[in-house]
């Protein structure tokens, strides 16, 4: 792919909800499913492919987590979707004749909003079954199939790699993430997102054996990019999401917690305008080797416009406020109004003053994008590259206009013709990195570091995981001819243990958000595992109990135990 004018930018959405199939419904379960379905993936879907309706250009990076594909792509799940999709349908029409029965002029503008939700909510279905057939998954696919997308993998269950106790459970995690692709995509990944942008370095562990860093292991399994918060290429102090400055649910944690202060790399000389060779850290400090595994950095500039609670466009007045619903219907029909408003004294919502300010917000951006890659041309004297790294639920669902915004933006960049869009492994292969980098251990949580995963509120759950790890690990290595009932039970238990492995416990419990939840999916996903397991040990493999367990959790099918093994054979 060639490249015109003075540089490249696309979009990388991150797409991730935590495991919840079967696991009811409000306030935990699979309404996030549901909600993030309804407010994220079906009106992105419909923005891009009305671009595409409309032959305009674009090119944006996408990931998908392998969990939430698996969860996407399974009947129930879809099923119960479009039962949400009925309640939400119902409760305006309800919402309606409630202040239609009702006097004045706010029940009139209320009447207004409710109608307005019964038709949005109706649109939603009819683009749910209709035209995307009922498959959000085939319909990604089908958008990178024909080059407008490039959806890239991550970890299975979204595992925080860098505090993983064994390489093996890295390897697996990474493994079973690419068969889960490879599965709905019918092609092999070219890229990674590193959940959490978690990455660490090679280190030596107590008893003096090298652990590899991350772009060994990234390398083994054919992954050869990945992303990263901005500090991690530049040094200096977090900023953006890893400072606790964020719309959502990173921005809990600042509120809860006095993140203690992690040591930071001195600033250094290169920016996230560029890709970059990720050293080859096991091969010693300050090596030029590299393993063919390229990194880029969120650019923080364009981050901020959108991740930024204080300054950022979602926190406009005339934006849709997430925190306040009605009572009855459960239907937000309020704005954010200004600041510091209490939610009693919010204003209702104006769809169309809400549109106008879209439509002013996406020009700013789209000019903004325009006006840093020519700064870079004029400074640097080549072309860069702009990365807008978010996660992808901040659209629609916490900045419910957001993901009209993504389609402005792009339609705006389209008519730009010193930007070019592009996906961000094809730009790599156009513009291979000259520089290769010693990357710290880092992550875009807060302070830059391990802290949202691993506190006095977590750290209790990291020594049953590892027990867990090198159990399998140890099962692994020990059936090389197994039975089909042992099979069945090892692969299930391989199962149980990525689902306890998921980095959303951790971060459920230290955000507030769910607590008792995660406690008590962690828990059992443990004791899951110990069931299976045990039956193995004691040469009696609970093949019923498995395929119960199979039933329930319906996810990754081709699992494959082998894969737990200290080399996959």
């Amino acid at each position: 792919m060639s490249m015109s004018g003075t540089g490249a930018f696309t979009f990388v959405l991150h797409s991730h909800i935590p495991y919840a199939r079967l696991a009811g419904r409000w306030p935990h379960g699979e309404e996030w499913l549901h909600e993030a379905a309804t407010e994220t993936y079906i009106p992105l879907l419909t923005t891009l492919y009305d671009l595409k309706q409309q032959q305009i250009p674009f090119k944006l990076t996408l990931g998908l987590t392998p969990v939430l594909c698996e969860q996407l792509s399974d009947p129930l799940v879809l099923e119960h979707l479009v039962t949400y999709l009925d309640m939400k349908i119902a409760a305006a029409l309800e919402d309606m004749r409630r202040f239609d029965r009702d006097a004045g002029q706010d029940a009139q503008h209320l009447s207004m909003l409710a109608q307005w939700y019964n038709e949005w909510y109706r649109g939603i279905k009819t683009a749910f079954t209709e035209r995307f057939g009922g498959d959000i998954i085939g319909a990604f696919r089908q958008l990178q199939d024909a080059g407008d997308v490039e959806i890239v993998t991550s970890a299975a269950t979204h595992a925080y790699l860098p505090l993983l106790s064994r390489d093996s459970a890295i390897r697996a995690q990474l493994r079973a993430g690419i068969a889960s692709y490879e599965r709905h995509f019918g092609r092999a990944p070219r890229a990674v997102w590193l959940p959490e942008c978690a990455y660490r370095p090679a280190y030596l562990t107590e008893d003096g054996q090298t652990r590899a860093g991350l772009e060994r292991l990234l390398a083994e399994a054919g992954l050869h990019l990945f992303f990263c918060e901005t500090h991690t290429i530049t040094g200096g102090q977090p900023v953006g999401v890893a400072a606790g400055d964020a719309i959502g649910p990173y921005g809990f944690v600042r509120r809860r917690y006095v993140v203690p202060p992690v040591e930071t790399m001195p600033a250094r000389a290169v920016s996230t305008y560029q890709p970059y060779f990720v050293s080859d850290t096991a091969a010693g400090p300050g090596t030029q080797q590299h393993t063919g595994v390229m990194v880029i950095g969120r650019n923080k500039d364009t981050g901020q416009q959108v991740w930024s609670s204080d300054d950022g466009y979602p926190g406009d007045f005339d934006y849709r406020e997430f925190y306040k619903k009605s009572p009855t219907s459960g239907l937000p029909y309020w704005r954010i109004s200004g600041d510091n408003v209490a939610l009693a004294d919010k204003d209702y919502y104006h769809p169309d003053w809400a549109a106008f300010k879209v439509d002013q917000h996406a020009e700013h951006f789209a000019h903004l994008v325009g006006d840093l890659l020519r700064e870079y041309h004029r400074r640097q004297g080549r072309r860069g590259l702009i990365v807008a790294s978010y996660d992808t639920e901040l659209f629609g669902h916490w900045w419910f206009e957001g993901v009209s915004w993504i389609g402005k933006v792009l339609r705006h960049l389209a008519e730009d013709p010193e930007v070019t869009m592009i996906a961000a492994s094809d730009y790599v292969a156009v513009n291979p990195p000259e520089t290769t980098l010693h990357l710290p251990e880092s992550s875009w949580g807060a302070g830059g570091s391990h802290f949202n995963w691993d506190n006095n509120e977590t750290r209790w759950m990291w020594q049953p995981m590892a027990e867990c790890e090198a159990r399998m690990e140890a099962l692994a290595q020990r059936y090389t001819a197994p039975t089909d009932d042992e099979t069945r039970v090892l692969n299930q238990a391989g199962r149980e243990l990525m689902l306890l492995q998921s980095s959303d416990w951790q971060f459920l419990v230290t955000t507030g958000q769910a607590r008792e939840y995660a406690i008590q999916r962690f828990s059992q996903h443990v004791e899951r595992f110990q069931k299976l397991t045990a039956s193995l040990e004691a040469g009696s493999p609970a093949r019923a109990y498995a395929d119960e367990l199979w039933e329930i959790d319906k996810i990754f099918p081709t699992m494959d135990y082998r894969w737990f093994r200290p080399r996959f054979e």
